[in-house]
């Protein structure tokens, strides 16, 4: 397996930078597969969705649909992939980040029945305000 840092995947979904994009594309495209997978943690699918929307003005639809595609690619192996799939639903149907939507599927995961938080939009997830 293959760990990939948030620069690799942006350089792949943006094809922003032609020699960088070249080089994440020969290596996603031929050298990771199911059997030898790229390695996309938490915190990676954090800043990805942090740098699609502050640098790259993404859309929250756009944001669902890499997230999504992510999840779903064959040839990556997303950590904790279950928790990621409820933050992606979460997000999916509140107002609240991304961040927040993760904080509050790893908390439940972890068998909390409350998050609490100061963050106004982190009720649309789940999460109590003090």
């Amino acid at each position: 397996m293959i760990g990939l840092d948030t620069n690799v995947l942006v350089r792949y979904l943006t094809q922003d930078d032609a020699a960088q994009a070249g080089i994440a594309n020969e290596m996603i495209e031929k050298e990771l597969s199911p059997q030898n997978p790229g390695v996309v943690t938490l915190v990676c699918l954090v800043e990805v969705v942090w740098v699609l929307e502050s640098c790259y003005d993404q859309d929250k639809a756009a944001i669902e649909a890499v997230l999504q595609g992510l999840l779903t690619t064959r040839q990556l192996l997303v950590e904790n992939s279950e928790v990621a799939w409820q933050a992606l639903k979460k997000f999916s149907q509140g107002s609240a980040d991304f961040s927040d939507a993760l904080i509050m599927a790893s908390a439940e995961h972890l068998g909390c029945n409350t998050v609490m938080t100061f963050d106004k939009r982190a009720r649309y997830v789940g999460m109590t305000l003090l």
